[in-house]
């Protein structure tokens, strides 16, 4: 038995065909209220577009963005994004887990701190630590 995705009661094949209107009564409030607002943010309502038109284009191409905070729409399954995390763009494929969240948490900004030992001169304290 193979296991399959779903959001919301809609299966993986099924997702793509979602309209807005459909996903805007299954996801958040959060999301919903961001998505009506597209008239007052021109930058998120261009972005759209922009992927819509590079989606009919060539599907397999990798978008880059800055724009951190574009709620991931069901029409954008499959798609490649690059997303700029501060340093780089990171490369992540929208599959259907994803759908309702935002771009900017599957592309980290901080990375871990590996922090070590106290090093020769780092504080008064630290002269009485053996060395390694």
């Amino acid at each position: 038995m193979v296991r399959k995705d779903t959001w919301r009661g809609v299966d993986e094949e099924k997702i793509a065909e979602v309209g807005l209107d459909e996903f805007l009564k299954k996801t958040t409030s959060r999301n919903r209220r961001t998505l009506k607002r597209l008239k007052n943010n021109p930058r998120l309502k261009r972005f759209m577009e922009r992927v819509r038109k590079k989606k009919e284009k060539d599907p397999k191409k990798m978008i880059k963005t800055q724009i951190r905070d574009a709620v991931i729409i069901p029409e954008w399954v499959g798609l490649t994004f690059g997303i700029y995390n501060g340093k780089e763009y990171k490369k992540i494929e929208i599959t259907t887990m994803m759908v309702g969240k935002r771009l900017g948490d599957f592309a980290h900004s901080t990375g871990r701190v590996l922090h070590s030992g106290p090093g020769v001169g780092a504080t008064r304290g630290s002269k009485f630590v053996p060395l390694k």
